[in-house]
């Protein structure tokens, strides 16, 4: 059995706050079509538009920025949450057009974001609850999330994340430790820029799902389908990349878009063999559009072979229903996190920032 050192608060727990319940919010992202997981740490080919060191033609700009978090060394049956806030060292504006994230050994998961509006550089990995800097609007957001060992994100052309000169970031890590013996681990993130002509629109991430789970033992559950109608002003979004994610007990999640709650619906994630430690991304070859009034229908699954009831929650022995969505252009303010829960009569939904539950919550961490 692991021990649990890390907080055990996370964007999961706003639903716990209020209704009882708690969770560890994680996990994965790739750019291009539908991209297999490498687990070797090698690539499984070439990665879009090429190389990632520094690019010399095309869109992108000369010079990636490449941030490394502090080796960490993790005792065999650890699991925690650690966060570092570093200068990406742009001396100028950049239009980040590719990341790639390299996890080794024991990382669970590897979230990249911008960092809060009043972060302060901290270079000694430090205890943080996840997905904290989603809660208000004065506060950063994720650019990509990776439990893949070598994975990329490469946006569409023209689209790009905005960074001013010499941009705070914070990295945050998910380590557990089952190799059974210590391990050290860093992972890196490398953010390549494209040019100034080359850039038209910044891009945004929106992140859903429902923190309903309660799974008795050697039972298959199945939570959704469930509709999640977007704010009207993701009308004009134009969404690019999607990918799903469960923990070790989840057998397959499906994403679907509607003008309506009644649908009709369309497919646009629903993997072949689905690896909740692998999940791909999926890239439509052109972006999907949701109408006004419109979202999104999710369905997970899972199959509890364990003798304990399982239920929502941020460890690795728990269970999670989300899926990542990447769009252009960027909404102001927009929310980046959303939950629907039903633990509530008639049903509810929390969006942050831009509830005041956000604020509270924010402000309780």
């Amino acid at each position: 059995m692991l021990s649990m050192t890390s907080r055990a608060l996370g964007f999961g727990c706003l639903i716990t706050l209020t209704l009882g319940g708690c969770g560890r919010a994680s996990e994965a992202v790739d750019g291009g079509s539908v991209t297999p997981g490498d687990d070797t740490g090698t690539d499984s080919g070439p990665a879009p538009r090429d190389a990632f060191v520094p690019f010399d033609s095309g869109p992108f700009s000369a010079q990636c920025q490449t941030l490394t978090f502090p080796s960490v060394h993790v005792a065999d049956g650890v699991e925690n949450t650690q966060c570092v806030i570093v200068d990406l060292g742009n001396d100028l504006p950049i239009h980040v057009g590719s990341i790639r994230n390299h996890l080794p050994t024991a990382s669970h998961h590897f979230i990249v974001y911008r960092a809060s509006a009043d972060a302060v550089e901290t270079t000694t990995p430090f205890d943080c609850t996840p997905f904290v800097d989603t809660l208000s609007s004065n506060s950063g957001s994720p650019l990509m999330i990776t439990q893949r060992s070598d994975e990329v994100l490469t946006l569409p052309q023209g689209i790009a994340y905005t960074l001013p000169p010499h941009q705070l970031m914070r990295l945050e890590l998910h380590y557990i430790n089952v190799t059974g013996a210590p391990v050290d681990v860093s992972p890196t993130s490398q953010l390549c820029p494209i040019t100034d002509a080359a850039y038209t629109d910044d891009a945004d991430f929106l992140f859903v799902g429902d923190p309903d789970i309660n799974i008795a033992p050697h039972t298959r559950f199945t939570l959704g389908p469930v509709f999640y109608r977007l704010d009207s002003r993701f009308s004009t979004a134009h969404f690019f990349a999607i990918t799903g994610h469960e923990h070790q007990l989840g057998t397959n999640v499906i994403v679907q878009t509607g003008p309506a709650a009644a649908g009709p619906f369309t497919d646009v994630y629903n993997v072949p063999a689905f690896s909740w430690q692998e999940p791909v991304t999926v890239s439509p070859d052109v972006p999907c559009q949701i109408p006004s009034g419109g979202g999104f229908n999710f369905t997970c699954e899972w199959n509890n072979t364990t003798d304990t009831a399982v239920r929502f929650g941020e460890s690795a022995t728990n269970e999670m229903c989300f899926f990542w969505a990447y769009y252009y252009p960027a909404r102001p303010n927009s929310p980046h996190v959303c939950v629907h829960t039903d633990q509530i009569a008639g049903g509810f939904d929390l969006c942050c920032p831009g509830n005041p539950i956000c604020n509270q919550l924010s402000s309780r961490f």
